[in-house]
């Protein structure tokens, strides 16, 4: 078969529906989330396609299953981490606060680390990582999920800049959506808010396409923008 995937979130929303793409597209790609239960019904719909492995991120076995799904499906050429958490947090609750930061931070740091330098070892490979459009400022009502996000933006940059000076064939892609309709997207007010299969189809061709940092839905680029040129005393006060 052709290329080897592993999607890291593929029980639900954006990595659903990436790993279909992957699968019609000529991919052979391991599963990952949870919820073994949804893992096993795609696996039964395309039995040739997908290989699962349930297992929470957060775990300390994250990366012993993720080493064996590259050994079931013979190897690896792309990972898309799509694992994430964020609640609204206006009360400032540190038991949220300290769960959005143990994955979007702890074990997301933990597995694109382990995929980098996998990809390190064998001289070429492709990671994707969903960020946010949140982490370019921060957010009083959902202050850990904007400054994790921040965190992953940095994260995946500093990457970028190890890969080029290696020399290797590495190609680091951050992927920045802006609302889409998933459990993910909360909050009133929401507007621009795109399928699941509109966005993945929109990452798919950024991957294609080797970007570095990708708007999802394109529109959200002037939404970045703004945000990027608005001063910290009009910000603050939004």
């Amino acid at each position: 078969m052709g290329q080897k995937a592993i999607v890291v979130g593929a029980t639900s929303g954006i990595g659903k529906e990436l790993a279909l793409i992957l699968s019609q597209n000529g991919y052979q790609v391991g599963i990952t989330g949870r919820r073994e239960e949804l893992l096993n019904q795609l696996e039964k719909e395309y039995p040739d396609t997908f290989v699962p492995n349930a297992f929470d991120c957060t775990s300390e076995n994250a990366l012993e299953n993720l080493q064996d799904l590259v050994a079931k499906l013979g190897g690896l050429d792309l990972l898309i981490f799509s694992s994430g958490t964020g609640d609204l947090n206006e009360a400032l609750d540190d038991n949220i606060e300290q769960m959005t930061n143990a994955l979007n931070v702890i074990a997301f740091s933990k597995i694109i680390g382990w995929a980098f330098r996998l990809f390190q070892k064998q001289g070429y490979g492709h990671l994707v990582a969903i960020s946010s459009i949140g982490g370019l400022r921060g957010s009083g009502i959902a202050p850990s999920y904007n400054a994790t996000k921040s965190y992953q933006m940095n994260y995946l940059e500093g990457l970028r800049q190890k890969a080029v000076k290696s020399k290797q064939q590495i190609t680091i892609t951050d992927i920045r959506p802006g609302f889409v309709d998933t459990a993910m997207a909360k909050g009133d007010g929401k507007f621009w808010v795109a399928p699941p299969k509109k966005a993945a189809k929109q990452i798919y061709y950024a991957i294609q396409k080797k970007r570095d940092i990708a708007y999802i839905t394109k529109r959200w680029r002037i939404i970045a923008v703004i945000l990027k040129i608005l001063p910290t005393w009009v910000y603050k006060r939004m």
